[in-house]
């Protein structure tokens, strides 16, 4: 009898935490994101590994309005578009939707009739973080393919949330 008790809470320790994990395995569709999710400054940067502009990197603020409303400054790390300007560009602005699933897309406006970026995002860490790639890139009213990821870090500290 003591031992078909052990069998038991052994198969019970084993079975349980791999029947929540594939619970969680298809993901939630409801994990509470909203546009409000994403409120405030972050920082962020791009890695472009391969476009029709060759390889790229940027850093920038962008502001989340918390109703679908964007906008950003940023500066290009290629030392031949800016040269050795000290200035960021500015002038860009955009929108998002988040889905209650955390995920969701971004498009910005690049300002100067330069062209527009569409980001597919998740976020996480409660909306402190949000990771993305670049769906589609148009420069100059043409689609270009690209090759781009981007990451954005929330600006303000614990007490501000």
């Amino acid at each position: 009898m003591n031992s078909w008790f052990w069998k038991r809470i052994l198969a019970a320790a084993i079975v349980v935490p791999a029947l929540s994990g594939a619970a969680w395995a298809g993901g939630s569709d409801d994990l509470g994101c909203s546009n409000a999710t994403l409120k405030g400054d972050y920082a962020f940067s791009v890695l472009t590994i391969a476009s029709a502009l060759g390889q790229n990197v940027v850093v920038g603020l962008g502001t989340f309005d918390g109703k679908g409303g964007f906008k950003q400054i940023d500066y290009p790390g290629d030392g031949i578009l800016m040269g050795l300007d000290e200035n960021f560009r500015t002038g860009q602005t955009g929108s998002y939707t988040v889905n209650p699933n955390c995920t969701g897309f971004m498009t910005i406006n690049l300002g100067n009739a330069v062209g527009t970026v569409e980001n597919a995002i998740v976020i996480s860490n409660g909306g402190r973080s949000i990771h993305g790639v670049v769906a589609g890139f148009t420069l100059g009213g043409v689609l270009t393919s690209t090759l781009t990821r981007v990451d954005f870090w929330k600006v303000a500290s614990e007490q501000d949330d």
